[in-house]
């Protein structure tokens, strides 16, 4: 069975730095792409950042660059997420996903953790 499971979320104030964490069972992690998305309080779920699963490409949504970097760690079969300069904007839950042998894309992710809250107050 495939579990995904994020943790690290939490309250932070603005200006404030996070890291995420998902850690991932029942599937070869090296064989999958790792995502992040997060959906807003009565919003939709929207891509954030991307490794591929060769690790050698990152992709970023513009709302993010530069903030925020995405990492995994093959031996752990982790992916991370560490968020700084957080604003109340990012303000979410965030949500791991992996894609099977994907190449850091937004679309057509595989399996999905249950998620993990972040609130950054102003």
């Amino acid at each position: 069975q495939v579990q995904l499971v994020e943790s690290g979320g939490g309250l932070v104030q603005a200006g404030g730095s996070l890291r995420l964490s998902c850690t991932t069972s029942g599937l070869t992690f090296s064989d999958y792409a790792m995502g992040w998305f997060r959906q807003a309080r009565g919003g939709e779920r929207l891509f954030v950042a991307a490794i591929s699963y060769t690790g050698d490409r990152t992709n970023y949504a513009d709302s993010v660059k530069g903030r925020f970097t995405i990492s995994r760690d093959n031996v752990k079969n982790a992916v991370y997420l560490q968020m700084n300069s957080l604003k109340p904007e990012d303000t979410a839950v965030y949500y791991c996903a992996g894609d099977y042998y994907g190449d850091a894309g937004t679309l057509g992710y595989d399996y999905w953790g249950p998620g993990t809250q972040v609130t950054v107050s102003s």
